[in-house]
């Protein structure tokens, strides 16, 4: 799996007009999967997210994790997170997970991210999604979860 987290101060998701997700203070976070996630990566990284030190503390030094400041999480199911785009000018998108494993390890996601203790706003799996958002700092980061094969 993979997450691009970006630190926000307002995001929202909606779907033909129609807000389905929407957050105050807190992170975007962008998730995809690939055919050989697990929950573990999933599990893995929602710890990552939620834990991340990415906030401002009263010295100003990115010092503390979404929970700390008492944010939320918006997060957006991206499957063009695994677009190849090594050849030619059209992107590849084999390496994404096909739709209901993909929605699965999702959900399950979202759902370890709320176990840390934090909100979890969405958008719609599978559906064309416009996402707004204030980027704050601006603070963007990409997490894979392989990184945590490679240790």
């Amino acid at each position: 799996m993979k997450v691009v987290v970006q630190r926000s101060r307002q995001a929202k998701v909606t779907v033909n007009g129609e807000i389905k997700g929407k957050i105050e203070h807190g992170l975007v976070v962008l998730v995809g999967v690939t055919h050989d996630d697990t929950e573990k990566d999933a599990a893995f990284l929602a710890e990552k997210v939620a834990n991340l030190r990415i906030f401002e503390d009263e010295a100003e030094r990115m010092n503390l994790s979404v929970k700390d400041v008492g944010g939320s999480v918006l997060s957006v199911s991206q499957f063009t997170l695994y677009g190849d785009c090594r050849k030619g000018r059209r992107p590849n998108f084999m390496d994404a997970a096909k739709p209901e494993p993909a929605e699965k390890l999702y959900k399950a996601f979202n759902q370890f991210v709320k176990d840390q203790g934090v909100p979890v706003q969405t958008g719609e799996f599978g559906a064309m999604m416009d996402v707004s958002l204030v980027n704050d700092g601006p603070v963007t980061l990409i997490i894979d979860s392989d990184e945590q094969k490679k240790r």
